[in-house]
């Protein structure tokens, strides 16, 4: 049955606020450089300053506006997280796809590399990495998509398996249809909604692994990060700074994880009937 991931959500509270919540983190992040009075990296002559007019949240310990750098890390959060959900899923398709069309030794191949890599553990390889390398933006993207792609292409492999086997994409194979005409035709669109969850569940891994690594100080010092400004704040947790400064990035990371949370499990209810009645605790439970 093929499924509208835009009709979908219009008719789910949970992905209707979860989709709220991302926009106004995103419109915000957007807006940045007009809503906020100093740069990021703009040292304000103050450290620890109380939150003001012009410092909405205070500053910091280097004298930085806390304000400034919690939306100017929100870009850097959503472009880590669409950039791997993009990167990630393009990888699970064609690995995945091309393994079910193809079949024999090449699929073999390619499900040993997944088997291979879905047993190492991500955070030690982001670790490893950043005892070698210096660890930039790029590098963080290409690795976490490097990393997330594995159980995706065996999702993508199974449903591709059982999609090639219905009528029409069979008549199509005989009367003489390409593989690729067929993937594109025939089974891409049956594809969409599944692609579409996975998707937001690689943004979602993508914006924990960033924070994490943010916090463990294994990433671009340069690059301003939430993870990293929960990692400073805690320096100073017998301060009163510990207020402004602690507190609203958790919990705008938080939100960030909570409406990702809430469209994937809306499009994965609609995906599968059998949880069309489950509860909204229940949603707050796989979150």
């Amino acid at each position: 049955m093929h499924i509208d991931p835009l009709r979908a959500i219009a008719s789910d509270r949970l992905a209707l606020t979860g989709l709220a919540i991302l926009s106004a983190i995103v419109l915000m992040a957007v807006l940045a450089p007009v809503i906020t009075f100093f740069p990021p990296d703009h040292y304000t002559g103050r450290i620890f300053s109380p939150p003001s007019l012009s410092h909405p949240l205070g500053t910091d310990s280097m004298g930085q506006d806390i304000w400034s750098r919690l939306l100017f890390g929100a870009r850097t959060t959503f472009l880590v997280a669409a950039s791997v959900a993009i990167l990630s899923t393009t990888l699970s398709v064609l690995v995945g796809a091309s393994a079910a069309l193809m079949g024999g030794l090449y699929e073999s191949f390619w499900m040993r590399v997944v088997d291979a890599m879905s047993s190492i553990p991500p955070i030690i390889i982001m670790i490893l990495v950043a005892a070698y390398l210096r660890p930039n933006l790029l590098v963080m993207i290409l690795l976490l998509s490097i990393l997330s792609w594995p159980g995706g292409a065996r999702i993508v492999r199974s449903q591709v398996l059982s999609l090639k086997e219905r009528g029409h994409v069979y008549a199509s194979r005989t009367f003489g249809a390409s593989w690729g005409h067929i993937l594109k035709t025939h089974i891409a669109p049956e594809l969409g909604p599944l692609l579409t969850a996975m998707m937001i569940q690689d943004a979602r891994r993508a914006v924990f692994m960033d924070a994490g690594m943010g916090f463990l100080g294994v990433s671009d010092p340069m690059i301003i990060s939430w993870g990293k400004m929960i990692q400073q704040a805690l320096d100073f947790t017998y301060l009163d700074v510990w207020k402004w400064w602690l507190l609203p990035t958790g919990l705008a990371l938080s939100l960030t994880l909570v409406g990702l949370c809430f469209l994937g499990f809306s499009l994965e209810a609609a995906m599968d009937p059998r949880l069309m009645r489950r509860s909204v605790e229940g949603a707050g439970e796989q979150c």
